[in-house]
């Protein structure tokens, strides 16, 4: 049952959260796209998300600012949030147009804002759940495109949900966060998902 829990940890890592989110988009979108667009896209954001900041992390780590992926201390968080922060601008601001890539241009600007309000709490020493921060924003996202989409993705909110308990419980577990940091990880994760959500529903 421990390493159960602990498994939620990596399998909802929050590096991964983006290129879940983007991999369930291009699964249910009924528009058309171009194979080559898609797969162009899955890999920038795979490079970019998660590719660069382990690079990063590596890096950080052999120069004694972090000690490892998870960011237990607060005071570890505040360079990897801040080029996080600019990575996911970049994404926004060169990959997904609003014009082209509505859903995921809003995707993407709610995670950085979730990002950003993350590093904002840092400077007031407060370790907020990163993980439940990522797995809440993708979980919003799947409702909304069920909504947008007019779909019905009820079986996959619902595992959604699950997946936010079981790294909910991952956390209690291991003692990484408290209930607090918990339930401001999940609304810093889903407000901004729903505050952006009427830009493009």
């Amino acid at each position: 049952m421990s390493n159960f829990l602990k498994a939620a940890a990596y399998i909802f890592h929050p590096l991964l959260m983006p290129l879940f989110g983007v991999l369930f988009y291009y699964s249910v979108t009924p528009r058309f796209l171009h194979q080559e667009i898609i797969l162009s896209h899955i890999a920038i954001v795979a490079i970019v998300t998660i590719a660069i900041p382990l690079v990063i992390f590596l890096l950080l780590k052999n120069f004694g600012v972090v000690t490892n992926i998870h960011l237990k201390q607060v005071k570890e968080r505040k360079l990897p949030l801040m080029i996080q922060c600019i990575l996911l601008l970049l994404l926004v601001k060169f990959v997904f147009h609003p014009y082209e890539h509505l859903a995921l241009y809003y995707f993407f600007m709610g995670v950085l804002f979730t990002t950003l309000t993350a590093l904002i709490l840092v400077f007031f020493r407060f370790k907020v759940s990163l993980h439940q921060m990522g797995i809440a924003g993708v979980s919003l996202f799947i409702m909304m495109l069920s909504i947008h989409f007019e779909i019905n993705l009820l079986v996959w909110m619902a595992l959604a949900f699950m997946a936010n308990g079981w790294v909910a419980s991952s956390r209690l577990h291991t003692k990484s966060h408290t209930n607090p940091e918990l339930i401001i990880g999940f609304i810093i994760g889903a407000f901004p998902q729903v505050l952006l959500v009427s830009n493009w529903l």
